[in-house]
């Protein structure tokens, strides 16, 4: 909206009333419900065989039917009428708005059922599943050290050997599980390398998919110079904070979860803390982190270069950390929608935070489609989702009754939990209303914790012998966080029906909005009254 002035030179009343929370029926938010609803719905209820492929078509025919419609009724004499009728110019401009929204709905449900017709892609294994003795693959990501020491993996199938010495090519992916013996030496090749596993193949985890159990490793074929490069610059960061941290509690361990996503240094138990505290995603990399290093990068680049340069450099500076970082979904989405933010900044999209959002969820679902039924990537999403109109609302709500700097925290987690709750409850069985209150205590104090991680990762590299400085309070830190968790976590969680939860969720959710559009709508007749 531009901001323009009256002939006295103050603002219009118009400019004057608090903008509604932006719930805007864009084209990119009818594709992002399109792409949901066939990914999540539409065709896990095909796949599991409850529909028919008939009726498949007949509900992916009914927007497209609804398109054809509008545009018939755009492009009709009846509709030239209507536009130059001047007490009805809203009618054709419905209409054309329809067909747009109908074009984005057609287009997601499209992507939705493609995405998930990628995600669940069987595994072709070549010979008799009950004869496979060994197989042969490229690592996905970075192997996983267990709490018994064993290391997990995805890979990549390319080969698998079976009884009596046959080989058969192979293709689809599978988790591995490697002994404790080659843990080590499995981390030190990482991500990309080709490996042979002999061992015993199962199934089990979600919708029976299968598992290998590794008795035995070879690694056939290194991975790239680059991918090799960033393996060891994890090493070596893993070392370091394992080493310095010695002996002053494990706030090693902790940096290195909050900084790269390692968590194999991570204490299981004030993982376990967080967990039942209801803050477990404040461990997971997400949007918060990836806040902190684009505030860092704000302040040290925004003024030598400028806001636009040092988008662009920010830009590229979160492209390099997620390729070191690795594929988390969470971390994706946020780095999805800062690199969208900069495209924004230089007016090529919107400013529309929830319309970022969407473009970042159908761009993410595009390209990595499996992730899509990670637990990470739907708590993330929804969460944000939350955020931005639950917790907006209950910001407009209570502005001018509560302090700024805890009207904002409170209404985020606010919004963040009603989004999740009904994941959450069908996940997990529980709720924890408890992690509203302890996520205003454990952010701010594991958001200082990382900054000055980072803090004593920059010391350390330049002058190692100074590092101790900081060794001492991040220590401090790492136990008030550690007592801060533990006791949250006293408070016990919430038995719940999923399918209740979700219910009620929608139904708050539809209720908050309308209460919403209600008070702005009192708001723009006030000044008339």
């Amino acid at each position: 909206m531009r901001t323009g002035r009256t002939a006295n030179g103050k603002l219009p009343i118009s400019n004057t009333i608090p903008m509604p929370v932006n719930i805007k029926i864009s084209p990119v938010l009818c594709a992002a419900c399109g792409a949901a609803l066939a990914y999540y719905c539409i065709y896990p209820i095909f796949r599991s065989g409850l529909i028919t492929i008939g009726a498949l078509t007949t509900l992916v025919f009914i927007p497209v039917a609804a398109l054809c419609l509008f545009r018939v009724l755009a492009t009709t004499p009846l509709s030239y009428l209507w536009c130059v009728d001047k007490e009805k110019p809203h009618v054709s401009r419905l209409i054309h708005l329809l067909s747009l929204r109908s074009i984005a709905f057609a287009a997601g449900l499209a992507l939705g059922i493609g995405a998930g017709t990628s995600a669940s892609s069987k595994i072709s294994f070549g010979i008799p599943e009950h004869t496979v003795t060994g197989i042969s693959g490229t690592l996905l990501d970075d192997p996983r050290l267990l709490a018994d020491g064993r290391a997990m993996s995805e890979i990549s199938l390319q080969m698998v050997m079976g009884q009596g010495g046959v080989r058969a090519s192979a293709r689809g992916e599978i988790t591995v599980f490697f002994p404790q013996e080659n843990a080590g030496r499995l981390r030190e090749f990482g991500r990309n390398a080709e490996i042979f596993a002999e061992g015993n193949l199962r199934t089990g985890g979600f919708s029976g998919t299968y598992l290998f159990s590794a008795e035995s490793l070879h690694v056939t074929k290194p991975a790239p110079s680059i991918e090799r490069f960033r393996t060891s610059l994890r090493l070596n960061l893993t070392r370091r904070f394992s080493t310095s941290s010695r002996g002053e509690g494990n706030w090693g361990g902790m940096a290195l979860a909050l900084l790269l996503g390692i968590r194999d240094n991570l204490d299981s138990g004030i993982a376990a803390m967080y967990r039942e505290a209801g803050c477990s995603h404040i461990l997971a990399l997400s949007g918060m982190h990836l806040a902190v290093l684009v505030a860092i990068i704000s302040l040290l680049l925004k003024k030598p270069l400028g806001l636009r340069p040092a988008a662009i450099a920010g830009a590229c500076i979160i492209i390099a950390y997620c390729f070191i970082v690795g594929p988390l979904p969470s971390l994706n989405r946020a780095a999805l929608m800062y690199i969208l933010g900069v495209l924004a900044v230089l007016g090529m999209l919107k400013r529309d935070a929830l319309s970022l959002l969407c473009m970042a969820f159908l761009i993410q679902l595009l390209f990595t489609p499996r992730a899509g039924y990670s637990l990470s990537f739907i708590l993330s999403y929804l969460a944000l989702t939350g955020i931005l109109i639950i917790g907006e609302i209950f910001n407009n709500f209570f502005r001018g009754r509560l302090p700024v700097f805890i009207l904002q925290p409170v209404s985020a987690s606010l919004g963040a939990f009603i989004a999740t709750a009904g994941v959450s409850a069908w996940f997990f069985g529980t709720l924890r209303p408890v992690g509203i209150a302890a996520a205003l205590v454990l952010t701010p104090l594991t958001t200082l914790f990382m900054v000055g991680s980072m803090a004593w990762l920059g010391i350390d590299l330049v002058i190692p012998s100074l590092s101790f400085l900081l060794g001492k309070p991040l220590s401090l830190l790492y136990l008030v966080l550690e007592k801060s968790a533990r006791a949250a976590s006293f408070v016990p969680g919430v038995r719940a029906n999923a399918s209740l939860v979700l219910l009620l969720s929608l139904l708050a959710v539809a209720a908050l909005v309308l209460l919403e559009h209600r008070r702005m709508t009192a708001s723009r007749l006030e000044p008339f009254a």
